[in-house]
């Protein structure tokens, strides 16, 4: 009896769509019954048929993924339609500047106690790691004052949360996005 009642329940997209659920229907894999919110987020935003041309292009070991981040993006773009899912990588993006910056601080306070540290007690880097950590730091300030993050997170000069950083206003520096 149970096999009978999970098998006539359609996927959340064919019942979001008010249609019979076949057994190819290319929605129920990654649309169960339990989640009706995560297909009507993803309808909202991208349509169900973009969403179904997009699942049947891809190879089907690609479908979970393709599906699991169209529900992140569509879930981003109901809470925040303008950035969407922009605004947590501009968010996660500020924390990874914050961590660096700690760490070169530390790198710096290293390299300090290092070269402090008296001729006779061994050091605890060396004079040539010195100069390529010291290099190194040089570099990472020198690219980041120029916009570029050497982290592979991008640069968005654009970002509402840079915009603060810009111009002490709070403006947006009077540029449209």
């Amino acid at each position: 009896m149970a096999s009978s009642s999970c098998y006539n329940s359609p996927c959340a997209a064919c019942k979001f769509l008010r249609r019979k659920c076949l057994p190819g229907c290319i929605f129920a894999p990654y649309f169960p019954p339990e989640e009706p919110h995560k297909f009507a987020n993803v309808h909202k935003i991208f349509g169900a048929s973009n969403v179904s041309k997009l699942l049947n292009e891809l190879l089907p070991h690609q479908r979970e993924d393709a599906v699991n981040t169209l529900a992140y993006e569509a879930e981003a773009r109901v809470r925040d339609p303008v950035y969407g899912c922009v605004s947590a990588i501009t968010f996660l993006q500020r924390q990874v500047e914050r961590l660096q910056k700690e760490l070169d601080a530390a790198n710096a306070d290293l390299m300090r106690y290092a070269s402090g540290n008296d001729m006779s007690s061994a050091p605890l880097i060396g004079p040539h790691h010195q100069q390529e950590i010291g290099s190194t730091l040089h570099n990472m300030a020198l690219s980041r004052r120029m916009g570029y993050d050497h982290h592979g997170g991008g640069y968005f000069p654009y970002s509402p949360s840079s915009w603060n950083d810009q111009n002490p206003s709070g403006g947006g520096g009077g540029e449209n996005v």
